[in-house]
């Protein structure tokens, strides 16, 4: 887990032999598609779930008090919210196999109420555990290589990235080898465990951004220079909550092999000079502004210099051996033509499908296959939100059409990133079932949601139910075509954790003298166009809000050109015509 003392070859350049440790997958077939634990890994696991037990039952007896408690709990993934504990499982870069998918499934009903909420950190949350059955899930998730640690804390969370690596045919380089370093050396780094706040990392590896780096802690964007050479551009100081930031770009190229060693040197900076004395000024966006960017970057550089050649610098060796967890699964050699024709044919005999095929399926890499998204936005569903019984399909699904690979999403869904075109209808065939094929991805209903006040202690306000209340007032797939992509985004508090800041629209709940009130920001983007919204204006009730989005909708279509995206939209005419027409007609 911390490859700074476990496995230290990744860093010499001398790979060790890992005994007992070929990824082979459920079936007996090999499975190169993600990392695999050693037996130093799984120790480690196993340990950190003896010792929650004995602190569990401590506690429980009153032989550790809540202060002691909240440390020992927060380094295991575990919360205590509004009507029960909440336990965040780690899902490193949203990567899952079918095995894990299946523990999920088993954990959900035995411990919770039978589902699971996947998180916009592509983690997985259980939202009703029992505390005294929490070692118990854990000791189970251990038996699959899954595990809740540095889930919460001030820590370096799960790094994450695009739902695409690997297979998208706009990328530059596959992150996941990068998540993985990251990840390996990170996990119970001593020295990072008690920052002045969480520390959040994503890494970009295409054109296009589908991990909202800008957005991050720290993002990191794989470049190439103008020899073409691969590196690093970094930002820092991005972040959401109650002061939203947009990061800043500190290098515009670093080299791979200094990964670590720069990511190092921003966090010596971090915690030798950010704030403790106020939580809510403890984010490095803080610091960054405080100090300035080029104060912040010169004090970066400076901490780098005594680290860039030192032990854990790496080696092209030590990149290449991250990079052989993550080899192309046996690709069937297609006909990239005769696939089109095939799709071309099933879509004009079946509209439904064709639909689904336009909205939930993305171009591949790889000739005659496509990425195809989960949608978990079914309508009157909480969005993100998945049961035992759809896990142990797509599970099942995943061994079938896609290698026994899941991946979460930032966005709240699911993805089976290698499916044969010829398979497609099939596979769509048995997704409708199970409320799974909803054709919605990238448009109004595909909303990112918060658990909020139905569950986070936290949150001013309930999120689900103005989701459902949207999803239900707008459910017309042909009216969602109509109006193109557009992101929603909706948070039950500041803390942001539906990403209201850089929805397209973003809905914040908010608590005026007791009573449940929400505001709507326009404008927002997670792309590499980053931009945070712009409050339109007083909040409103919460049964007011589908007709309030009704009227944002209805005044985007009658100022849009051509074929303008609601974002291109917004952008040019700016906010003032949406606060017109909302209050004019709402007030």
């Amino acid at each position: 887990m911390n490859i700074q003392t476990i496995c230290r070859p990744l860093f010499s350049g001398k790979v060790a032999p890992r005994e007992g440790t070929l990824p082979w997958g459920r079936h007996g077939e090999y499975d190169g598609l993600m990392y695999v634990y050693d037996q130093y890994d799984q120790t480690i696991v196993d340990e950190r779930v003896a010792q929650f037990r004995d602190q569990t039952a401590r506690f429980l007896t009153g032989q550790i008090s809540d202060e002691a408690f909240l440390p020992l709990r927060l380094q295991n993934g575990l919360y205590v919210q509004r009507l029960a504990p909440m336990l965040r499982i780690a899902v490193p870069y949203g990567l899952m196999n079918s095995t894990q998918l299946r523990k999920l499934a088993d954990i959900s009903r035995d411990y919770d109420k039978g589902y699971a909420h996947i998180s916009t950190r592509q983690n997985v949350q259980l939202n009703w555990p029992q505390l005294e059955e929490v070692p118990d899930i854990l000791e189970e998730l251990a038996s699959v290589q899954m595990h809740a640690i540095q889930t919460s804390g001030n820590c370096i969370r799960n790094t994450t990235t695009d739902q695409f690596a690997g297979v998208a045919p706009d990328e530059l380089d596959d992150p996941r080898p990068y998540c993985e370093i990251i990840r390996q050396w990170s996990t119970l780094h001593p020295e990072f465990a008690f920052l002045p706040r969480k520390f959040k990392i994503a890494v970009c590896g295409s054109r296009q951004d589908r991990a909202a780096i800008h957005n991050h802690d720290i993002g990191l964007d794989l470049v190439t220079d103008a020899e073409n050479n691969l590196g690093l551009k970094v930002l820092v100081g991005g972040g959401l909550g109650r002061t939203p930031a947009i990061g800043a770009v500190i290098r515009e190229w670093l080299h791979p092999t200094h990964l670590l060693t720069y990511l190092e040197a921003i966090l010596r900076v971090y915690n030798q000079h950010g704030r403790r004395d106020n939580k809510y000024k403890a984010r490095i966006k803080i610091l960054v502004k405080a100090m300035g960017v080029p104060a912040f970057r010169e004090a970066v550089e400076q901490e780098w210099r005594s680290l860039k050649n030192g032990p854990t610098t790496l080696t092209q060796q030590a990149i290449d051996h991250a990079r052989s967890f993550f080899r192309a699964p046996d690709y069937a050699i297609l006909d990239s033509e005769d696939a089109r024709q095939d799709i071309q044919s099933r879509c004009m005999a079946d509209p439904i499908f064709a639909q689904w095929f336009q909205s939930n399926t993305q171009a591949h890499r790889m000739p005659g296959y496509r990425i195809v998204t989960l949608s978990l936005k079914a309508t009157g569903y909480a969005p993100g939100d998945i049961t035992a019984e759809q896990m142990e399909l797509v599970a099942e699904l995943a061994d079938r059409y896609a290698y026994g690979e899941i991946r979460s999403t930032h966005q709240q869904n699911l993805v089976l990133a290698d499916v044969r075109m010829s398979l497609l209808y099939e596979l769509w065939q048995e997704l409708q079932p199970a409320g799974l094929a909803t054709a919605n991805i990238g448009f109004l209903t595909d909303m990112i949601c918060c658990p909020g006040g139905d569950y986070c202690s936290l949150a001013n306000a309930k999120s689900i139910p103005v989701a459902e209340a949207i999803q239900s007032r707008f459910d017309s797939l042909d009216y969602l075509y109509d109006l193109g992509p557009i992101e929603l985004n909706i948070s039950g508090c500041m803390n942001a954790c539906g990403h209201h800041h850089i929805g397209h629209i973003g809905i914040l709940g908010v608590d005026k003298k007791g009573q449940e009130f929400y505001q709507v920001s326009l404008g927002g983007s997670q792309s590499k166009d980053a931009s945070l919204g712009k409050i339109l204006g007083p909040s409103f009730k919460q049964e007011d809000m589908p007709d309030i989005i009704d009227t944002i909708l209805c005044t985007y279509l009658s100022l849009r050109k051509a074929e303008e995206s609601f974002l291109e939209t917004y952008r040019r005419v700016g906010i003032n015509p949406f606060k017109e027409r909302v209050y004019a007609q709402n007030y």
